[in-house]
């Protein structure tokens, strides 16, 4: 938890500023929705966006992946094959205030849990990727 102090002149201002709920790390299912949870707490109302890899996530005109209004990152589906893993990686959530700062949260691994298939003995076991 963060605290921080505005000066104002000679009167000091306290204002909370941290992170009320951070991403965990979690493995899912692809085609299927998720996401990753992130509430900040600050007065001003803290400007939530998301890295993904060290690199901030651009959302600008993207469907599949959005920012709710309490700062979690939603995606409507996991993409995941044998030549394409673009949601697999380390997330965190960065929240800003202006007059106060910026605060990053822990680091979040996403996984996609491969499926296995289940054949005759005679073929033994298949792994659908």
């Amino acid at each position: 938890m963060i605290f921080c102090y505005i000066f104002t002149g000679d009167v000091r201002q306290f204002s909370e500023f941290y992170f009320a709920n951070e991403p965990q790390d979690m493995t899912v299912e692809r085609d299927v929705p998720t996401m990753f949870n992130c509430m900040a707490i600050g007065n001003p109302k803290p400007t939530i966006e998301w890295k993904k890899d060290g690199t901030f996530l651009n959302l600008f005109g993207e469907m599949r992946r959005s920012i709710l209004n309490n700062g979690s990152l939603r995606f409507s589906n996991i993409i995941h094959n044998k030549n394409e893993k673009p949601d697999e990686g380390l997330y965190q959530c960065v929240a800003s205030v202006d007059s106060l700062g910026t605060i990053v949260s822990r680091m979040a691994r996403l996984q996609v849990a491969c499926k296995y298939i289940s054949y005759s003995s005679n073929y033994g076991l298949m792994l659908d990727e």
